[in-house]
């Protein structure tokens, strides 16, 4: 009798920690930087009007590019981020552009011009995320690179110089 209960116990605590485990390798790891594990928990709508979630992103280096429509520099980069990311997308890079402008222009925009990857609605919300990861100025465009384990490797202010964002990217 006393094997036996031995046995159920034994049995017992290694479902448990099977279970505890099992669990824990399916939860996404929590990024390395605040701002960013901050991110991976927002949601947004794309230009289409589908909700996105930013941990779909969550894993990948990640170039996220604060824009606006009024805004000439942003517009202008925005080519070669599609250019970048048709290069590099099987080197495990997203791009992804959070609009700081009103729903209409950014979807109006997204018709008119042929952008790659996704367009996000960040509205004000998108200002202050900014913010959080250290455009005090509210400054546009703003970039960040953010590496695959979620540490925050670069920070760009205004126009992107494409050579500086290849070799950061090349580094990686």
């Amino acid at each position: 009798m006393k094997k036996i209960t031995a046995f159920v116990v034994i049995a017992v605590l290694f479902t448990a920690i099977g279970i505890y485990f099992g669990a824990k390798r399916f939860q996404p790891t929590t990024p390395a930087d605040t701002a960013v594990g901050a991110l991976m928990q927002m949601s947004m709508k794309d230009s289409g009007g589908k909700q996105r979630k930013m941990s779909e992103w969550q894993g990948k280096i990640l170039l996220l590019n604060f824009w606006a429509t009024w805004c000439p520099p942003c517009v202008s980069e925005m080519p070669e981020l599609v250019a970048l990311q048709s290069d590099w997308s099987s080197k495990n890079l997203q791009v992804v552009g959070i609009g700081i402008d009103s729903p209409s222009n950014i979807r109006e925009f997204a018709e008119k011009h042929q952008i790659t990857y996704p367009l996000l609605l960040g509205g004000l919300e998108g200002s202050e995320l900014s913010r959080q990861f250290g455009n005090q100025s509210g400054g546009l465009p703003f970039t960040i690179l953010i590496g695959p384990d979620g540490s925050v490797r670069q920070t760009y202010m205004g126009r992107l110089d494409m050579e500086k964002v290849r070799a950061d990217l090349a580094s990686m």
